[in-house]
């Protein structure tokens, strides 16, 4: 298979991220594989299907399950656990119940990067798949594992959590790494910003001893919208190609309404596809033409 030259760069954002695998649904459909990826939470798990070649993957494990107390339960929640059941996700499901496509996985030549934040430091940790090896899940975990719902993730003598906290949205890893064509996939639309506001006390308390924690939670909104608007500079200077939904998506980080999910998938699907022929202009040369699937 030939692989696309440059970067696919994919936010978190929970169930949001429906939108985003619908679009790469569209793209696999397209036969469009990019030989860079770098995705952060929701979008890193995204990023493993889509290079693992599962393209319904991702759909089937967050709607199989969700009504499942061991995917998700604010009972287990309210008695000092998780919201999402991490065990159940990236273990059980993954090696069991909907198996992840490891071989193909392991040996794709993409380079892929996820990104988790250091607990005490506060910074951005960014490991590639060939880094590793068979700890990629409990990685992925990290990358995942949000403040308030879940907890801290072992990994080689580190804590991490979200990788959303410290780096939302990795354009400028991917641009660092060389790559000159960049498509990155949002889930907010154009023109959202966070809203800047002190740490709750409640925080303040729960990661009392995770420093990083706390300075990525009071720096990450303003950080947030500064990304945003050097990418809508970069987008409006034709450097990168932004897809995000076309109106706010209505769906919640942690939504249970399947409904509402599907509508979240299709969106991203064809909003893909409406954007599908300025992405192929953006790509040139790049395109790999002799795979084109009309």
């Amino acid at each position: 298979m030939r692989f696309t030259p440059g970067a696919l760069v994919l936010e978190g954002g929970g169930l949001r991220g429906f939108f985003t695998s619908g679009v790469l649904r569209f793209f696999m459909d397209k036969y469009l594989y990019f030989s860079y990826v770098i995705g952060v939470s929701m979008g890193a798990c995204n990023a493993a299907n889509y290079v693992s070649r599962q393209p319904e993957r991702n759909r089937i494990v967050n709607t199989r399950y969700l009504h499942d107390s061991r995917y998700i339960s604010y009972l287990r929640l309210l008695m000092g656990g998780e919201l999402f059941g991490m065990d159940f996700i990236f273990d059980t499901i993954p090696n069991q119940l909907v198996p992840f496509d490891f071989g193909t996985f392991y040996s794709s030549p993409v380079t892929l990067y996820t990104v988790a934040t250091d607990c005490q430091t506060g910074d951005a940790v960014y490991m590639e798949k060939s880094e590793l090896g068979t700890e990629y899940l409990n990685f992925l975990r990290a990358s995942s594992s949000l403040p308030f719902l879940a907890k801290p993730v072992s990994f080689r003598g580190r804590l991490l959590m979200d990788g959303g906290l410290s780096d939302s949205i990795p354009i400028k890893k991917a641009l660092k790494d060389g790559n000159e064509t960049c498509v990155v996939v949002l889930t907010r639309e154009k023109g959202y910003r966070k809203k800047i506001g002190s740490v709750p006390l409640a925080a303040r308390f729960m990661y009392r001893h995770l420093p990083g924690i706390l300075k990525a939670l009071e720096t990450r909104n303003r950080t947030y919208n500064e990304t945003l608007e050097y990418l809508e500079e970069l987008e409006l200077q034709g450097k990168v190609f932004v897809i995000r939904p076309p109106d706010p998506i209505q769906t919640g980080r942690a939504e249970r309404n399947k409904d509402k999910l599907y509508l979240t998938y299709d969106a991203g699907y064809e909003e893909a596809k409406r954007r599908w022929k300025e992405l192929k202009e953006y790509l040139g040369e790049n395109y790999p033409k002799f795979f084109e699937v009309e």
